[in-house]
């Protein structure tokens, strides 16, 4: 979360610091079930990963693709222009999100 630090103006570090231990509570963040980038993906189906090229999580969703194709596993990571995080719920009204939900239905 370094590269895009004031580029995303609707998920920002502060925020996902005052969040994160709401979604993890006293469990370990290194836990794979909490944070995938410590899971072991070798026999898993190919995987989509999607991230707004706006959003501060882009750097650990790149984290993410390296880290499963280490487990010889087919990743796409699918990275839009100019878009924020959760750029997708906003399908109804932003052409990008989308877009976004159609590939996702189609890989």
């Amino acid at each position: 979360m370094t590269s895009l630090v004031g580029i995303d103006a609707v998920f920002t570090r502060e925020k996902v610091s005052v969040r994160a231990a709401d979604y993890f509570g006293s469990a370990d963040p290194a836990d794979p079930s909490i944070s995938p980038i410590f899971a072991d993906f070798r026999g898993v189906s190919p995987i989509l990963i999607q991230a707004g090229s706006h959003e501060i999580l882009l750097d650990d969703s790149i984290r993410l693709a390296r880290r499963v194709s280490i487990d010889d596993v087919a990743v796409t990571l699918d990275v839009t222009p100019g878009v924020p995080h959760g750029f997708q719920a906003f399908a109804a009204m932003l052409e990008e999100g989308d877009a976004a939900l159609a590939r996702a239905a189609h890989s």
